[in-house]
C-alpha cells in the first residue's frame, strides 16, 4: 500500500461522556482537511463512557498524526486504529420502499434474502430494517433502488476489535 494513497479508515475512540468531547474529536479531523464520512456515538456498558466510531478517507501520514493527537486529548481513554487490528463492524438501515401490488412479493423476497425485517406497512410502502456490514447494506440498496426507494436512514458504522484467538 502506498504511504500517500487515500483510503477509507475506521477509527474507534473510547471517551469520557462529557460536553465538548465530540466537538474536539471532530475538530481534529476538520482542522486537517479530513471529512468524517460516518459518525456514531453512544454510551457504553461502563457508566460515564461513550464510544465514538468514525469513518474517514485520507492520506495515511495525516491519519497517523490525527490518531496521535486523539490519544493526547484529555477525555480520550483509548483509540482503536482499525487499520492495525481485525474488527467486526455493522450498521443498520431503515429503507422506505414502494410496495405497490405488483412489487410487494419482490420486496419481501429481497428482504428475506438479506434477512431484513419489514417493520412498517402502508398501502403503498414498506419500511425495511436491515443490519450488516457496508457491503450488505449497499447490495440491498442497489436491488431495492430498482423498485423505488422513497426514503433512507442509516445509523453509520459501529465497530469493535475482534477478540484475540489463543
Amino acid at each position: 500500500m502506498e504511504k500517500n494513497s487515500k483510503q477509507r479508515h475506521t477509527i474507534g475512540v473510547l471517551v469520557e461522556n462529557q460536553p465538548g468531547v465530540l466537538s474536539r474529536v471532530a475538530g481534529l479531523f476538520s482542522g486537517r482537511g479530513f471529512n468524517i464520512e460516518c459518525l456514531t456515538v453512544a454510551v457504553t456498558h461502563e457508566p460515564g463512557l461513550s464510544r465514538i466510531t468514525l469513518v474517514t478517507t485520507g492520506d495515511e501520514h495525516i491519519l497517523e498524526q490525527i490518531v496521535k493527537q486523539l490519544n493526547k486529548l484529555i477525555n480520550v481513554i483509548k483509540v482503536y486504529d482499525f487499520r492495525e487490528i481485525d474488527f467486526v463492524d455493522r450498521e443498520m438501515a431503515l429503507i422506505k420502499v414502494r410496495a405497490e401490488p405488483a412489487t410487494r412479493a419482490e420486496v419481501l423476497r429481497i428482504s428475506d434474502i438479506f434477512r431484513a425485517k419489514v417493520v412498517d406497512v402502508s398501502p403503498h410502502f414498506y419500511t425495511i430494517e436491515v443490519t450488516g456490514n457496508e457491503t450488505k447494506i449497499g447490495a440491498i440498496l442497489e436491488l431495492l433502488s430498482q423498485i423505488g426507494i422513497v426514503e433512507l436512514a442509516r445509523t453509520g458504522k459501529a465497530a469493535l476489535a475482534r477478540a484475540k484467538k489463543h
